[in-house]
């Protein structure tokens, strides 16, 4: 292993015109660090259409998962192996850790799987720190050193292509940077042809992560001109993207991350801001325009996969990333249509979302109206509107998020129909049996036209009782209410202080096969408040069947 061509040369920091010229290299790691999120075990199907989406939305290289280390990682290279799974561009990668003997001529038998597995590549990982190769590893530095040079020389050996990621390598770099090299050329001249550098604790700033990686990639040039540099950041100081974008900048080819920057504690870089940010900004072909355009939807795709709510607030895909609020930031946006985005959210699948609130002026009443296909206000209808939306706020509703419901109500005020019912009472009981189980029973009397009728069903509680008595009650007039499905129900306490005398919102997350929608209920009753907020859930998606 000789490394004297690797040498350091903190003086000389200029880029050559080239640097931001090369093809960049995509690496998804969501089926392996993303899986590591708190609360998140995603199945074997589960990683499969994960990875499938990822193959369809141009990632060059997707990390199946740790083989080795647990039964469905190994299933699902299985799955690779016999067929039954195949990926149309993108490279599936196993990853996996150097031998924990010496000689790999002893047989590691984590090591020989990896050399065994039906992918073409491995991502090895190990330690660049002196200090955890001693303290954690309880190893020599040299015996680290022969172990990752002989592993990487055993799966090459075995036609593998290896990728090696070099753990804790920007806490090492400071450390003992001499040592912190002769890591990477005992990868490389085991016959590694990427090296990536990774921020394992995410503690690294952006300052950090250029100097060190240029300087890395400076040696590497000089020593090792072919080999291809990676950069793996974690999120634990917030600078996983910009560590990620000054590691390209100082010669990283390779950038990896997660979808939605799932990862073990705080998450790792985001994937997909990473792409649009290097796409549109440096304007450097990754994915290219047509599928970029998928990237919000792949965003709430992986987030429903994981069984997490998606980010409203992240950067180019969250449902709030190109929403204005602010009567000021509306009014220029009526104008001018971009005045306050810094890119078309149509380049990534993303939409303009205009915000009713209690701050809301005419011109975001108006182009509230036009998003909900309401047409043009006159000024008599557009002042009465906007009165009735800053007092309905004022006693507790929220309009932000629950569209549906606002629509509604704007419909309502309009004189258009809205109504496909009139209740004329409901009851709800809930019983709690000697035995400690609940039962919870609803009774709604309703009238569709001239007919009248009475429902009674249970339900695991009241609102769950409640939409079964009112689909009881409807479906045979409406029986397009069988394709909407609520998903989601919050409550909030608007005012702690009064206690079980509160005021109470809540809002109910409904969809059907093509969209979702949200709405709000609002009284001192939470039934009430379910109910209110029932009922428009259940009519908007009726309404969204009816030609009007």
């Amino acid at each position: 292993m000789d490394n004297a061509g690797m040498k350091m040369d903190d003086t000389d920091m200029k880029m050559d015109d080239t640097d931001m010229t090369n093809r960049i290299i995509t690496y998804d790691t969501t089926l392996r660090d993303g899986n590591q999120r708190t609360g998140v075990s995603l199945s074997v199907k589960d990683k499969w259409r994960i990875a499938q989406r990822l193959d369809g939305f141009g990632i060059n290289y997707i990390e199946g998962g740790f083989l080795g280390s647990n039964p469905k990682d190994r299933e699902f290279f299985a799955a690779c192996h016999n067929g039954t799974h195949s990926l149309k561009t993108a490279q599936l990668v196993a990853f996996g850790l150097p031998a924990r003997k010496t000689s790999v001529a002893e047989s590691d038998p984590a090591l020989a799987e990896l050399a065994d597995a039906a992918v073409a590549i491995v991502a090895l990982v190990g330690k660049a720190s002196r200090q955890q190769v001693q303290e954690t590893l309880l190893l020599s530095a040299d015996e680290n050193l022969r172990r990752i040079f002989e592993s990487v020389r055993f799966l090459r050996q075995a036609n593998k292509r290896v990728f090696f990621d070099a753990e804790h390598y920007f806490d090492a770099y400071g450390q003992d940077n001499g040592y912190a090299f002769e890591v990477l050329a005992a990868a490389i001249e085991g016959g590694a042809e990427c090296i990536v550098l990774a921020d394992t604790n995410g503690g690294a700033l952006p300052h950090e992560v250029f100097s060190t990686t240029f300087q890395t990639a400076s040696a590497l040039k000089q020593a090792y001109p072919e080999v291809v540099l990676g950069i793996h950041a974690h999120n634990d100081s917030g600078c996983a993207v910009a560590n990620s974008l000054e590691a390209l900048r100082a010669g990283a080819r390779m950038v990896q991350g997660t979808i939605n920057g799932y990862g073990e504690r705080v998450g790792n870089a985001d994937l997909l801001t990473l792409i649009a940010n290097i796409e549109l900004k440096l304007g450097q072909r990754l994915v290219g325009p047509n599928r970029l355009r998928q990237a919000a939807s792949l965003a709430h795709f992986v987030a429903d996969v994981f069984n997490v709510a998606p980010d409203a607030h992240a950067p180019y895909v969250g449902q709030d990333a190109f929403s204005h609020k602010g009567g000021l930031h509306v009014s220029a946006h009526a104008r001018q249509e971009h005045a306050y985005h810094h890119v078309d959210p149509a380049a990534v699948g993303n939409f303009t979302h205009i915000v009713l609130s209690d701050l809301a002026g005419r011109a975001a009443l108006q182009a509230k109206a036009d998003e909900l296909g309401l047409g043009e206000l006159a000024d008599p209808d557009a002042d009465a509107l906007l009165a009735l939306v800053k007092q309905r706020e004022a006693q507790g509703y929220s309009y932000e998020t629950a569209d549906a419901s606002l629509a509604l109500q704007l419909r309502a005020e309009l004189g258009k129909p809205t109504q496909f019912f009139v209740l004329e009472s409901f009851r709800v009981i809930s019983d709690r049996r000697a035995d400690g189980s609940d039962s919870t029973e609803a009774t709604i009397k309703i009238h569709v036209g001239s007919e009248r009728f009475i429902a009674t069903a249970e339900g695991n509680g009241p609102v769950n009782a409640l939409d079964a008595a009112l689909r009881k009650a409807i479906t045979r007039f409406y029986p397009q209410i069988e394709g909407l499905e609520l998903r989601d129900f919050k409550v909030r306490v608007l005012d702690g202080s009064i206690g079980t005398g509160a005021v109470t919102r809540v809002f109910i997350d409904t969809a059907d096969a093509q969209t979702s929608w949200q709405t709000v209920g609002v009284s001192q009753n939470i039934i009430e408040a379910s109910w209110d907020a029932l009922v428009d859930a259940i009519t908007f998606g009726l309404l969204k069947g009816v030609d009007t």
